[in-house]
């Protein structure tokens, strides 16, 4: 197969933060995708619809002239959150899902939740008013080995939610093992998963042989081979219940080249070409439609895409760059470790 068409695709997870970050990196999103879900913790986090309201205008506002892109905009969910509030973001039609990140778990989590029966109010609003819960599954009890975290997170916490409010829409975001495969293919119903980009390419040794290579960190951390493989087996099925969360997560250099450097791998340049080239390693090219554009909308009550997009296969490599310039300081892309044959035209 030298071309494939399919319908433009969606990203159900995406960082864009903010200022000349965002001014610099918009572009490579809005390029291939028609929408995308946008992460909420900013510094500080967009907690309330006013927050959401007025990122959405900075978003549209860097969008490059003739591009055409919407933001799906989160709230992040603190022990506080208003209930009343999220009703009247979901009413006006602005607020697409609210994101729970345990505090600690990951970049700007520090405000999120400790104890989740202190966010039962709008957790019980969300379900009565069909509201998604996008979760960031891991725990972060210092006890809890980091590649363990996400296997304790769903016996720990959130299977219990689950059982207390079953009515409520749940994506487990950017899924990084078995077990959370597992779990989402035995659930009955209300319970989907994103996959990223990198969970798909990379396991822990990228980070970890031949030297700490920062640029593959990323949170959750990569898994074993074994969890890469379960990973792409669900996204190469057609399975429904799992869509691409690219989870794109730009950080400038000197903050991902130090001593505690962030966690974040930026992937929007070259996702479709590293996707496609997944997919036709799995002999899946005929199911890349599914993951990219067809269950992220089917799942989040939203139309598929109208417009198309065609990647071609080229025979000498795509080359992508290799850092993204920003005002705030270059953003090292995602480096797959194989040569890219397939280009969006």
């Amino acid at each position: 197969m030298k071309t494939l068409t399919l319908r433009r695709p969606d990203d159900w997870h995406l960082h864009l933060r903010d200022g000349a970050v965002l001014q610099g990196v918009i572009g490579d999103t809005s390029r291939h995708f028609a929408r995308a879900i946008i992460m909420p913790n900013l510094v500080p986090p967009v907690v309330t619809t006013a927050d959401a309201r007025a990122y959405r205008g900075r978003i549209l506002q860097a969008l490059p002239e003739g591009d055409r892109f919407e933001p799906l905009m989160t709230l992040y969910l603190t022990e506080h959150t208003d209930p009343n509030d999220v009703e009247e973001g979901r009413k006006s039609g602005l607020i697409t899902a609210v994101k729970l990140y345990p505090a600690g778990a990951t970049t700007n989590s520090h405000g999120g939740v400790r104890d989740i029966d202190k966010a039962l109010p709008v957790l019980e609003r969300m379900a009565k008013i069909g509201l998604p819960l996008c979760v960031h599954g891991e725990v972060t009890t210092p006890e809890v080995d980091i590649f363990d975290r996400e296997a304790v997170f769903i016996e720990t916490v959130l299977d219990p939610l689950r059982r207390r409010l079953p009515e409520l829409k749940i994506t487990m975001e950017h899924v990084t093992t078995a077990d959370g495969i597992d779990y989402i293919k035995s659930s009955r119903g209300n319970l989907a998963g994103s996959i990223t980009t990198h969970h798909l390419i990379i396991n822990r040794n990228a980070i970890l042989v031949g030297g700490i290579r920062p640029h593959y960190y990323c949170l959750p951390v990569a898994k074993r081979e074994n969890h890469r493989l379960a990973l792409r087996s669900a996204a190469t099925s057609g399975d429904p219940r799992f869509f691409l969360g690219t989870d794109s997560a730009p950080h400038v250099d000197p903050l991902k080249e130090c001593a505690c450097g962030c966690a974040g791998i930026y992937t929007s340049v070259n996702t479709m070409s590293c996707l496609a080239h997944v997919f036709e390693q799995e002999n899946a090219l005929d199911k890349l439609e599914a993951f990219t554009s067809l269950n992220g909308p089917a799942w989040y009550g939203l139309k598929p895409n109208e417009e198309m997009i065609t990647l071609e296969k080229r025979d000498q490599p795509v080359n992508f760059p290799g850092k993204r310039d920003t005002e705030a300081g270059p953003i090292t892309v995602f480096d797959p470790m194989f040569p890219l044959h397939w280009e969006v035209l």
